[in-house]
């Protein structure tokens, strides 16, 4: 069964960091893209950063640099390193894969085909 599996997730203080992983079964990336949503309690899930399995490019919708997506192809996994963490990174985290349309300008925003089920990132202040 092709399916995405995220880790990582966790309890930590405002200013600490956290990795959280997504792990590719079934399928490999090829020239997917792959990423990173977030859906903070009592709103809708928003993205946090995509990245180009084929040219590894990415984009981050915050501009503060706290995000770092990185792929790991030998392993078939993609990591979101989140640093500075603040009370309003509270959220449940996905991660999902499908096609790359990262040069039309979408801003990670287009159908995937696979998601995870999430981790849950709590950050007390």
């Amino acid at each position: 069964e092709d399916e995405v599996v995220e880790y990582g997730g966790g309890w930590v203080q405002a200013g600490g960091s956290l990795k959280l992983s997504c792990v590719a079964s079934g399928f490999t990336f090829d020239d997917d893209a792959i990423g990173w949503f977030r859906q903070p309690p009592g709103k809708q899930r928003e993205p946090v950063s995509c990245i180009s399995a084929s040219t590894g490019a990415t984009y981050y919708t915050d501009s503060q640099g706290r995000f770092t997506i990185t792929i790991d192809d030998a392993r078939n996994a993609v990591y979101l390193q989140i640093s500075s963490l603040k009370p309003e990174d509270t959220a449940i985290y996905y991660c999902a894969t499908g096609s790359d349309l990262m040069d039309y300008g979408l801003g990670c925003q287009w159908e995937y085909d696979h998601w995870g089920r999430g981790t849950q990132v709590a950050v007390s202040s």
